[in-house]
């Protein structure tokens, strides 16, 4: 997770309004892509550590995350359904839920509807100190 918020810390600060995530991806225990948020309109943390591997044959992927993924179309679609469809990646660790009232565990919802497993609260208090100040609550 410290990963990940490494690279949340590189999106600053195109990425605004939106907050700044960030994202790693592992492959039996070795990062194999990297992610954070992008301007707005563009990728966000996650869809953009998926592009990275789109095509690339793995199985049993995990993905550590700074912040929930979205569960709501705003400028881009929801990271949460992606994640869901994309059958490499079979367990999430999310370091805070996301207190945007739009999301506030709808996203981990949509990640056990589709049979991930969720893990949350992984380095909280990390993260948090770095990016509760850009959340929306």
């Amino acid at each position: 997770m410290l990963a990940a918020l490494a690279q949340s810390r590189k999106a600053l600060p195109e990425c605004l309004p939106n907050p700044p995530v960030g994202c790693v991806i592992v492959d039996a225990q070795e990062i194999v892509t990297k992610g954070y948020t992008q301007t707005p309109g563009k990728h966000h943390a996650e869809a953009d550590a998926l592009n990275q591997i789109q095509g690339k044959a793995f199985d049993l992927l995990k993905m550590y995350v700074t912040l929930e993924p979205g569960s709501f179309h705003g400028r881009t679609p929801a990271c949460a359904l992606a994640i869901a469809e994309d059958r490499r990646i079979h367990e999430i660790y999310v370091s805070i839920v996301d207190p945007d009232p739009r999301n506030n565990g709808q996203g981990l919802d949509i990640l056990r509807i589709a049979e991930k497993t969720v893990n949350v609260r992984l380095c909280t208090n990390q993260v948090n100190a770095f990016l509760n100040q850009y959340l929306i609550k």
